[in-house]
């Protein structure tokens, strides 16, 4: 599920709406901006787009600020310069920690907390993979060196690293349009084409981390709801146990084919992670992930997560032209089958099962009412839009 910031603008939901129609029209070309406006709420987590633009209203201006003795020391260990602004959050607490905007007399900066952060690869290789990927042509923030060479400071209790800040647009939403998918298929080629050595695939895309059976994680939530007089909206527990049968299809697929050898790579390359800087530039974010996947398996998660709408359609010109970007851009294209959506499948299967158990921790521990909504939007966003394996055959047949 899409995120909002934490200082929301309507006038970015109006773009990111209006770049969205571009994509809905190659689908379908009678779609209206309304049409737009409506899919990109639902993928927010709301049912209209009224609904968002209420919650716009709610959290605008409510970003956090942080102590301005916490903003000159992180400024000051990672040599950004003088500050001459609030240090503002600019988005709720992701899988890593949280993300931060500093203004110096040197310009805008990115830092973020790295509490949380589960490397699949140390700092360094990610750093070293962000650098090789500019000089082959990908715009990305420099990532910034504090003054002592380190990529990670320990600072006011909290895990920091640092990025300069580039121009650029809100997030992307799919499907997006066939110029931007023909960018995405060249971002990936020349990722993969630095044949940067790793030495196992990511384990977020390698299996399960759960040995918990989806029926027996449904009766579990289901058991749990019941018992729970304090629980939210009930209706995602019977939503998990419809979709079991899907989850157990899903997992199935590619899991007895041979496993292909990763490169290392981006690893989370999805529109949450691009934006457009003021040329129509992809800009791509959110190296913290880098690790393991054989160029077939990102290909077809690009291909998943770029070109098929909330409602399963997909759109052929979309994907033609990512693999086309790719291929202009290597030369070549990885051999793509069924089993090559096996990492887009694990990863997403491990995603649904954290998203069910946030939202059952929720529900068991009387969190904030924010929390709530924002854990329960979640997982009915994830399990209303779980692909299916005709999606798949689909997306094969419209790019063989």
């Amino acid at each position: 599920m899409k995120t909002l910031p934490d200082n929301p603008h309507l006038h970015h939901l109006r773009q990111q709406a209006k770049e969205l129609l571009a994509g809905l029209r190659d689908v379908d070309p009678t779609a209206t901006l309304a049409d737009a406006q409506t899919t990109l709420a639902g993928q927010y987590g709301f049912r209209t787009w009224p609904e968002l633009k209420a919650e716009v209203d709610r959290m605008h201006g409510r970003a956090d600020t942080a102590d301005p003795s916490l903003a000159r020391a992180v400024a000051d260990r990672f040599g950004l310069g003088t500050v001459v602004g609030p240090m503002r959050s600019l988005a709720r607490p992701d899988d890593i920690g949280r993300r931060w905007s500093i203004t110096t007399d040197r310009g805008r900066f990115t830092v973020r907390t790295m509490d949380t952060w589960l490397p699949i690869v140390d700092a360094d290789t990610d750093v070293a993979l962000q650098l090789a990927a500019a000089a082959a042509g990908v715009l990305l923030p420099t990532p910034v060196r504090s003054r002592t060479g380190e990529i990670i400071e320990s600072i006011g209790g909290h895990r920091w690293r640092a990025y300069e800040q580039l121009p650029a647009g809100p997030p992307l939403a799919p499907p997006v349009s066939a110029a931007v998918a023909h960018s995405v298929g060249g971002v990936l080629a020349a990722i993969h084409g630095l044949e940067l050595p790793v030495d196992r695939i990511s384990p977020w895309h390698a299996a399960r981390l759960s040995q918990l059976s989806w029926a027996d994680l449904a009766a579990r939530v289901n058991s749990s709801t019941a018992s729970n007089a304090k629980a939210g909206d009930t209706s995602w527990p019977a939503a998990l146990q419809a979709a079991v049968p899907d989850l157990v299809d899903l997992d199935s697929i590619g899991r007895d084919e041979p496993v292909p050898e990763p490169v290392l790579t981006h690893n989370t390359l999805g529109p949450a992670q691009t934006r457009l800087d003021r040329d129509g530039r992809l800009v791509v974010l959110g190296w913290e992930h880098a690790g393991g996947q054989p160029p077939a398996w990102e290909l077809a998660n690009a291909l998943l997560d770029w070109t098929v709408d909330p409602a399963g359609r997909i759109n052929v010109t979309g994907a033609r032209a990512l693999v086309a970007g790719y291929q202009d851009r290597a030369g070549r294209l990885p051999a793509l089958e069924l089993a090559s959506f096996r990492g887009a499948l694990t990863s997403l299967a491990n995603y649904v099962f954290d998203q069910v158990q946030a939202a059952s921790a929720r529900d068991a521990a009387d969190p904030k009412p924010e929390d709530r909504r924002y854990a329960e939007r979640s997982v009915r966003h994830v399990l209303s839009r779980l692909p299916t394996r005709a999606t798949l055959e689909q997306l094969l047949n419209a790019v063989a």
